[in-house]
C-alpha cells in the first residue's frame, strides 16, 4: 500500500523524487523487514500480557517428555501475531496488484484461520486434541487448491513453465521435465500441505521451528528475487539457468517480512519461551514455505532447505509404520526432536544443533544456483 501510494509521488513531485528509490525490490526487501520485526519487538509485550489475562495456556501432551510438563500454561497462540507482523509489511512494501503477492497473503491467513480453530479447540477442550484430523486436512487441502488453481489460471506463471520441474543442480534450460497438467497440479498441492504440516510437527520446543523458518525464508528470498528480477536489463535466473518467472521477484519482500516477523518471534520464543507460536503460527508459515517453493519452481529445493522439516516428518512415519508392522519402535519418541530428548539431550542443546543444521542445508540449497 505504501508503495503504491508513494512511488507514483517519485514522479509528480520533484521535492520527493528520492522515493524512486521504492522501485528497487532490495529496498522494499530491507523496508518490510525492519517493519516486521520492529512490530513485533514493540507489539509482543502487550500481546503476551493480553494472552496470559484471558489464560490462554499451552496443553502438553501427558505421555510427552517430564521436562515439559512445567510449560503448561505458558501462553500460546502467540503465531496470530507472527501473521499479523507478516502480513501488514508485506502488503505496505509490495506491489498490490502482484498475483504472486496476494497469493501468498491468501494462503497465510487460510492456513492460519485452520490453526487458529485447531489451537482454540485445544485450549477450550484442555486437551491436546484439537480439530479433527479430517477436516484439518480437508481444510488445508481447499485452500492449496485455491492458491495452486489461481496460480495457474490468473496467467501468472509463463505458459512454456507452469508444467514444468526444476531440478537442483540440474540446468532447467537444457533439460525438459514436463508432467502431465492434472499431475503437476497435484503435486503443487502436495507440496503446500506437506510442507505446513512438516513445520507443525517440528514446532515442539523453544525456538525450534521458527530458527529453521527463518533460515528458509532467507533462502527463499534469494531464490525469489533471482528467478523473477532484472537488473539493467539483465537477467539473473538465465545466467544461472534457473527458471526466469516474471513479477516472483515481488515475493522477496514477503520472504523479508518472514524473516523480520520470525526474528521478532524469537526474542519471545527463545528457550525458555515466554510464548509459543501454536498451529496458528506453524501451519500458515509451512504453508507459505510451500507457495513460495511452488511460485519459483523449487518444490525440490525445498526438500533441501527445508531438510529439518523433512526429517521431522520422515521420523513421524517411520515410527508409525514400524509400529503397526512390527510392534516396535524405532525411536525413542517422534518426532525425531523427542528422541533426542530422552537420549539425554538437553532442550537449547537440540534447538542449537538442529539450527546448525538448516543453515548448513541453506547453503547447499543456495549452492544449487550456481553448481549445474
Amino acid at each position: 500500500m505504501l508503495y503504491a501510494l508513494l512511488y507514483p509521488l517519485s514522479t509528480k513531485i520533484a521535492a520527493l523524487s528520492w522515493l524512486n528509490v521504492l522501485r528497487y525490490t532490495s529496498t522494499r526487501i530491507i523496508a518490510s523487514t525492519l517493519t516486521a520485526l520492529l512490530l513485533s519487538l514493540v507489539l509482543y509485550p502487550w500481546f503476551i500480557r493480553a494472552l496470559q489475562k484471558i489464560q490462554l495456556g499451552q496443553v502438553v501432551r501427558d505421555d510427552g517428555p517430564e521436562s515439559h510438563f512445567s510449560k503448561r500454561g505458558t501462553p500460546t497462540m502467540g503465531g496470530s501475531l507472527i501473521l499479523f507482523t507478516l502480513i501488514i509489511p508485506t502488503l505496505l512494501w509490495a506491489d498490490p496488484r502482484n498475483p504472486y503477492v496476494v497469493l501468498a497473503c491468501l494462503v497465510t491467513a487460510g492456513f492460519g484461520v485452520i490453526g487458529f480453530l485447531d489451537d482454540f479447540l485445544k485450549i477450550r477442550g484442555k486437551s491436546s486434541k484439537g480439530l479433527p484430523g479430517k477436516m484439518k486436512f480437508a481444510g488445508q487441502f481447499l485452500f492449496a487448491t485455491i492458491a495452486v488453481y489461481w496460480l495457474f489460471d490468473s496467467g501468472a506463471m509463463p505458459e512454456n513453465i507452469r508444467y514444468r520441474l526444476a531440478v537442483p543442480f540440474v540446468d532447467f534450460y537444457e533439460h525438459e521435465l514436463v508432467l502431465w497438467p492434472a499431475v503437476y497440479f497435484a503435486f503443487a498441492v502436495f507440496v503446500i500441505v506437506g510442507s505446513s504440516n512438516a513445520v507443525n510437527l517440528t514446532d515442539g520446543l523453544d525456538g525450534l521451528a521458527i530458527g529453521p523458518v527463518i533460515i528458509s525464508a532467507g533462502t527463499f528470498l534469494i531464490l525469489t528475487y533471482a528467478a523473477g528480477t532484472l537488473i539493467a536489463g539483465f537477467d539473473i535466473a538465465r545466467y544461472l539457468h534457473i527458471p526466469h518467472i516474471p513479477e516472483v521477484g515481488e515475493l522477496a519482500i514477503y520472504c523479508g517480512a518472514m524473516v523480520g516477523a520470525g526474528i521478532g518471534f524469537l526474542w519471545y520464543n527463545t528457550y525458555p519461551a515466554s510464548v509459543f507460536m501454536g498451529d496458528v503460527g506453524s501451519l500458515p508459515l509451512g504453508a507459505g514455505l510451500g507457495f513460495l517453493a511452488v511460485a519459483s519452481k523449487n518444490e525440490f529445493t525445498l526438500l533441501i532447505v527445508g531438510g529439518i522439516f523433512a526429517l521431522e516428518t520422515v521420523s513421524v512415519i517411520v515410527q508409525v509404520v514400524s509400529f503397526k508392522l512390527t510392534g516396535r519402535r524405532v525411536f525413542r519418541m517422534a518426532p525425531i526432536h523427542h528422541h533426542f530428548e530422552l537420549k539425554g539431550w538437553a532442550e537449547p542443546k537440540v534447538i542449537v544443533r538442529f539450527w546448525i543444521i538448516s543453515v548448513m542445508l541453506a547453503l547447499v540449497a543456495l549452492a544449487t544456483l550456481k553448481l549445474r
